[in-house]
């Protein structure tokens, strides 16, 4: 009671606290976006949890937050040895093309620290329990839900996650050109990054979940649109390609796609994306369980990778990309004309013609 009647102290304890909220985070200087706006009574309302978690008893804490016992670790541990293959599956082969830069050197304090200028925010776990250092501010909720994944990873192995120092970076392009820092390879990990760039990918954030666009996590989202998707069968789809997303985000290709949008001819419904007209709907248009209607969805990169091609893969049409030049964690094992139709981004509309053309006369193939 003595620390909720003092108003002043907790408004400032709260202004100077960060949190992975980053209410009161600068945005980070190589790229800006407007600030998170908080009212003096939610500032005052989160001063106020904090000190009582990190001081006192913290009752926001729930049952499941339980320490596994020791017997539990170990039949946990075996249980996962016990299905570990004697060789990594081909498809982890890129971890050792991230880590190859540092195979020699290792990983030194002074790599940490050098990364720091380019890193919105430090992951630290030590015995189980996870330190984040906040530098910068991350777009909406990005940086929440990445800690939130990371969490959740030492939860689903509780004392089987090793000890890691790791900066991370949560805005969109990768930044350690492979040529601008061959002498001194920096580590940093984001949500993608090319074969330019030493950047390390992590799973994006919307895998926990992007309250900003109503999408749920990872789980749940799946689950709905794998239910949307069985609605019809691939035949009985839409014989057209669909795109629906956000053109205006210093994405050419993007722009140049809004010219496609002729079913006749060009075999394709290009449809744009208002999150903010969609935000005070209700996002009733923009339900991703809905949009595998056609047979072909196409996907094109934004301002780098975009997070909509998991949802894409997911729909069970044939999706249709336009030569990717970003990568993330899981797209750099999909292989052309296995999991996807390349799409040539010289002549879109008609790549893109050809593609929906072809898969309508060889559908068994398809």
């Amino acid at each position: 009671m003595q620390i909720a009647k003092k108003g002043p102290w907790v408004d400032n304890f709260a202004s100077q606290t960060k949190t992975v909220v980053g209410h009161n985070l600068e945005p980070t200087p190589w790229h800006f976006f407007p600030p998170k706006n908080f009212t003096d009574e939610s500032r005052q309302a989160l001063a106020f949890k904090i000190i009582q978690c990190a001081y006192l008893t913290c009752r926001y804490a729930t049952a499941n937050d339980a320490v596994a016992s020791e017997d539990q670790l170990k039949e946990r541990q075996r249980l996962l040895f016990s299905q570990t293959p004697e060789t990594c599956p081909e498809f982890f082969k890129f971890i050792y093309r991230d880590l190859e830069p540092w195979a020699e050197t290792r990983i030194s304090n002074y790599h940490i620290m050098q990364a720091k200028q380019h890193a919105a925010f430090r992951v630290v776990i030590v015995e189980g329990r996870l330190y984040v250092d906040l530098y910068y501010a991350c777009v909406q909720s990005r940086l929440m839900f990445t800690v939130w994944g990371l969490l959740q990873l030492l939860k689903r192995y509780p004392g089987m996650v090793p000890d890691v120092d790791m900066m991370f970076d949560c805005m969109d392009k990768p930044t350690i050109d492979r040529n601008e820092h061959a002498s001194f390879p920096l580590p940093l990990f984001r949500y993608c990054t090319t074969e330019a760039h030493f950047d390390i990918p992590f799973p994006d954030w919307s895998f926990w979940g992007w309250p900003e666009t109503n999408v749920e996590a990872w789980d749940e989202q799946f689950k709905d649109i794998k239910h949307g998707s069985q609605a019809q069968s691939w035949v009985q789809k839409i014989p057209r390609a669909f795109w629906k997303g956000n053109p205006d985000v210093e994405a050419p290709i993007r722009l140049e796609l809004m010219n496609c949008n002729h079913p006749r001819k060009w075999g394709a419904q290009i449809i744009r994306q208002n999150w903010t007209e969609e935000a005070k709907s209700g996002f009733e248009q923009s339900k991703l369980s809905n949009q595998c209607t056609h047979r072909y969805k196409i996907y094109a990169e934004g301002y780098a990778w975009s997070v909509s091609l998991k949802y894409i893969l997911s729909c069970g049409s044939l999706p249709l990309l336009i030569s990717p030049q970003y990568e993330d964690f899981f797209s750099r094992g999909l292989i052309p004309k296995l999991n996807y139709w390349p799409v040539s981004p010289i002549d879109l509309c008609r790549s893109i013609k050809f593609a929906v053309d072809w898969g309508n006369t060889n559908p068994s193939e398809v």
